[in-house]
């Protein structure tokens, strides 16, 4: 939990344009977090970018920050005295060791393309050279940033500023949850009920899971506080498999109830999807994912929706495909060296 922080202290943007009234300060604390979510939703909706999030969202996400101090890393950009868009910076180093500073921002549509985003950006990578100076040039440095393809103004503006595209993935969704391709749990498995004992074991089986993927990062004691603490969290929609006391996949689900009455939409976000090593390439994973998806139906959701790496190695495009599901939006992660 943050105190809030009553400075007045504003803070100085070299290239920020002239408009009337534009300031540039620190974060505050608390106090901002209602404001920060009036930008994401003006700012999301403007982009396409369905996700419905609340003050109870964001304070979690800050109560459990890794690399990241928001009252040195957080810039909050205002007219009049209104809070019209923010940037955050954090940095974290990739098991294959890239060290990653990573920026990103939002900004209220009717405030872009005036200069202010530039201006934002140019003092997160300020920032980050700040916090990278301080660690050792022992690996590869990017700086980093992300854009969907409904964000062709911030694709333009990271292309402008040197950045390219070095990974995508897509937002898939299944529009109906009729149908559904059934398959049966390879032999000697079994999908038991979540309980609070089972926490640690399944983050931990999720963990070691993931450390086959490109861009993978240990996650830390506070990542796996925000998992158990997010108000969304509700186990009863996960499908975990069992090979005795050892777990052999999980297909994680989130209903969110505030995004579904925003956007009149009964829908299900599926993940994370993943298989331990010596439980892959037996069809595990296709029966879960159709395990939860009729997990989602007996909630009352109609469609569902996740995330994919497009070139993941362990086939999940193609799995998810062939359950159903269909491409509606690119995601792009953007580097640039860091000199």
């Amino acid at each position: 939990m943050f105190t809030d922080t009553l400075t007045t202290n504003l803070v100085c943007l070299p290239d920020a344009p002239a408009t009337p009234g534009l300031t540039f300060r620190p974060f505050r604390g608390e106090s901002d977090y209602p404001a920060m979510i009036a930008v994401l939703k003006g700012s999301k909706v403007a982009d396409q970018i369905w996700e419905g999030e609340i003050v109870a969202d964001i304070a979690n996400q800050y109560a459990h920050l890794t690399n990241c101090d928001p009252f040195q890393d957080v810039l909050c950009a205002e007219v009049d005295g209104e809070m019209i868009g923010y940037n955050r910076v954090f940095w974290y180093t990739e098991v294959e060791g890239n060290r990653l500073y990573v920026h990103f921002g939002f900004l209220l549509p009717e405030w872009r393309r005036q200069g202010i985003g530039r201006a934002m950006l140019h003092h997160s990578e300020c920032r980050l050279r700040e916090i990278a100076a301080q660690h050792p040039a022992d690996g590869p440095r990017f700086l980093q940033s992300e854009a969907a393809s409904t964000q062709p103004g911030v694709e333009a503006l990271l292309l402008g500023e040197g950045y390219t595209a070095a990974r995508h993935e897509y937002e898939m969704a299944r529009e109906t949850l009729d149908n559904i391709p059934l398959a049966p749990l390879p032999e000697g498995m079994q999908v038991r009920p979540v309980q609070p004992e089972h926490y640690q074991a399944i983050w931990d089986a999720k963990e070691e899971a993931f450390r086959d993927h490109w861009g993978y990062r240990p996650e830390t004691e506070e990542d796996y506080q925000r998992w158990l603490e997010d108000a969304k969290f509700d186990p009863g929609v996960w499908r975990v498999a069992w090979d005795g006391d050892q777990v052999a996949g999980i297909v994680g689900s989130v209903i969110n109830p505030q995004e579904n009455a925003e956007y009149n939409r009964k829908r299900g976000w599926i993940g994370p999807v993943c298989v331990r090593r010596p439980w892959r390439r037996r069809g595990l994973a296709h029966a879960l994912l159709a395990q939860t998806l009729q997990a989602l139906q007996e909630r009352g959701m109609t469609e569902a929706a996740l995330g994919v790496d497009t070139q993941n190695l362990t086939g999940a495009l193609r799995l998810y495909e062939s359950m159903g599901f269909c491409a509606v939006k690119r995601f792009s992660l953007y580097r640039k060296p860091l000199k």
